[in-house]
């Protein structure tokens, strides 16, 4: 699994969630009740993870939504 995603803005990773489902790529969300523990201080961040092989359609999808600020490295 490769990361796509990390942040803790509940709206996008929402956004994104719908993006993955509808074009049937899995992804899980990593540390989400960590964050949401510790999401005042911003420590740990929400990561949403695909598969090594579909990173690629992955990125491409959320750039094609405009959304390719959101990409972590």
């Amino acid at each position: 699994m490769a990361e796509l995603v990390r942040t803790n803005d509940p709206a996008m990773i929402s956004v994104i969630e719908g993006l993955l489902t509808s074009a049937e790529i899995p992804y899980h969300v990593a540390d989400r009740n960590m964050s949401v523990m510790e999401g005042l201080i911003q420590v740990i961040q929400v990561r949403i993870l695909v598969p090594d092989e579909r990173m690629a359609e992955a990125r491409e999808l959320l750039v094609d939504a405009e959304l390719e600020d959101w990409l972590s490295d």
